[in-house]
C-alpha cells in the first residue's frame, strides 16, 4: 500500500471540509432560489418598544391572485376558513388559519413581554389566528415557530391565547402587519387584509428597569470613561423616578470623577444641576437647594446656565425658589441683561407680581440676543397675556418680594 503523503493529505482534508460546508450550506437552504410559493413576497417589520425588539416575519398574500381575480368578500370563511379546520395536510386536523401565506408567521422577542396580560419569555415563536364568524377571533403564540403553515400545528405548545374583536377597515391588497399606538411602554401589532384589522397589544411594564439594566452595563464600558454619560443616566433615573440611590452615585462619580486617574469628572454648575434633580427626586429639597446654592459661585455657574436651572424650578412648581435663583442670578451677572431679565420676567409671573413681570419682559426684548430672535414671538405671547391679565384684573400687579 501506498501511504499518501502530506500534501495530499492536507489536499484531502480541504476537500472533506470543503464537501461538508456545501452539505451545511444545502441544509441551512433546503429550497433553491425561485419566487416564493404563490408569489406571496416573504416580508418581515420590526418595532422597537424602549429596549425591546418586537419583530414578526410572515409571506403575504393579496386579495387579486391571479391579478385579474378579485377576491374581495371571499376571503373570511372560504379562503380563510372559520374555526379550526382540516386541511388534509400534515399530521394536524384541527389548525388555526398561519396568519399569512406559505411558512409559519413568526413573532420574535428579544425580551419578556406582556400579551393579553401573560408573560411571553423572550424568543421566537409561530404565530397563528383562529378566525370566526361573530364575535372574536384568537390570537395563538405556539412554541413551534419552525413548521410550514399551520399543519404541524398542536394545541399543546400553545404559549398564550388572546381574543381579540376585528374591526372594519378600508381595503388592504396586500395582507400586512404594522405597529400602532406606539408607546413607551406598549405597541399594539396589527394585521390588515381585505377589509379586516385585528390588533395585538404588546406591553413592556419593565421597560424603565430594562433600561436601568442596559445603563449599569453601559457605565462599565467604553461609555464609562465619559462624565457626561454618568450625568445622563443620573439624569434619566431622575427624571423617571427610579433607581434613585443609585443614580445618587452616579450624579456623585460625574462629579468626582467615575474611573479613578482615567476619566475626568465634571466638578460644573451643571453636574451639580444633575445631582440636585436627583436629590430632588428623593425628596431631598433641602439639601438640594443648599448644594446649588454653593454651585452659584463656581466660574460654570454663568447666566443663562443658572437661567436653565430656574427654569425647572418653575416646571416643578417652586416659584419662590426658581425667584431666588434668578435674583441671585441678576447679582453675579449683572452685565448679561437679557438672561437676567427673562429669569425675573419668568420668576415674578409665577409669583404674582404681574408690573414688575411686564417690565422685565419689556427689558428682555430689547436685548434680545440673535441666537434667540427665533423665540421672540413666544415671548412676546407670554408678555400679551400678562398685560390682557392685568387689564382685566383693573389693577397694577403685585408687590415686590
Amino acid at each position: 500500500m501506498v501511504m499518501p503523503s502530506r500534501r495530499s493529505l492536507r489536499v484531502l482534508a480541504v476537500l472533506a471540509a470543503l464537501g461538508l460546508a456545501s452539505a451545511l450550506a444545502a441544509q441551512d437552504r433546503a429550497e433553491i432560489a425561485i419566487p416564493p410559493n404563490g408569489g406571496n413576497q416573504k416580508a418581515e417589520v420590526t418595532q422597537y418598544i424602549g429596549l425591546v425588539k418586537v419583530t414578526v416575519s410572515y409571506h403575504s398574500p393579496r386579495v387579486h391572485n391571479p391579478p385579474t381575480v378579485d377576491r374581495t368578500g371571499h376571503i373570511w370563511g372560504e379562503l380563510v376558513h372559520y374555526g379550526f379546520f382540516d386541511d388534509g395536510f400534515g399530521p394536524s386536523t384541527a389548525t388555526p388559519w398561519r396568519a399569512g401565506a406559505n411558512e409559519t408567521t413568526t413573532i420574535s422577542f428579544s425580551h419578556d413581554v406582556q400579551v393579553g396580560g401573560q408573560t411571553v419569555r423572550a424568543g421566537t415563536y409561530g404565530l397563528f389566528v383562529v378566525v370566526e364568524p361573530t364575535g372574536p377571533w384568537t390570537w395563538i403564540l405556539s412554541s413551534n415557530a419552525s413548521g410550514w403553515g399551520a399543519y404541524q400545528y398542536d394545541p399543546r405548545q400553545d404559549v398564550v391565547r388572546v381574543q381579540a374583536p376585528p374591526t372594519d377597515a378600508p381595503f388592504t391588497e396586500f395582507l400586512t402587519y404594522s405597529f400602532d399606538e406606539r408607546r413607551r411602554n406598549t405597541a399594539t401589532l396589527t394585521l390588515a387584509w381585505e377589509l379586516k384589522r385585528l390588533a395585538l397589544r404588546i406591553d413592556v411594564p419593565n421597560v424603565l428597569d430594562l433600561y436601568v439594566q442596559q445603563l449599569r452595563k453601559d457605565l462599565q464600558s467604553w461609555a464609562g470613561f465619559d462624565a457626561r454619560n454618568w450625568e445622563a443616566a443620573a439624569t434619566f433615573c431622575a427624571n423617571n423616578r427610579v433607581n434613585l440611590e443609585e443614580a445618587l452615585t452616579w450624579a456623585d462619580l460625574a462629579i468626582n470623577g467615575p474611573f479613578r486617574g482615567a476619566a475626568v469628572g465634571d466638578p460644573s454648575f451643571g453636574a451639580r444641576v444633575v445631582k440636585a434633580n436627583v436629590l430632588t427626586a428623593l425628596g431631598r429639597v433641602a439639601q438640594a437647594d443648599s448644594l446649588m446654592t454653593q454651585a452659584l459661585d463656581l466660574p460654570t455657574a454663568d447666566a443663562p446656565t443658572v437661567y436653565l436651572y430656574g427654569s425647572r424650578l418653575l416646571a416643578q412648581a417652586r416659584a419662590a425658589r426658581a425667584l431666588e435663583i434668578f435674583r441671585a442670578s441678576e447679582k453675579r451677572h449683572p452685565r448679561d441683561t437679557f438672561w437676567v431679565a427673562l429669569g425675573l420676567a419668568q420668576g415674578l409671573a409665577a409669583t404674582g407680581d404681574t408690573t414688575r413681570a411686564i417690565a422685565q419682559w419689556e427689558v428682555a426684548l430689547r436685548t434680545l440676543p440673535d441666537d434667540q430672535r427665533s423665540q421672540r414671538a413666544g415671548y412676546e405671547a407670554s408678555l400679551a397675556a400678562l398685560r390682557k391679565g392685568r387689564a382685566a384684573k383693573g389693577t397694577g400687579g403685585g408687590s415686590s418680594p
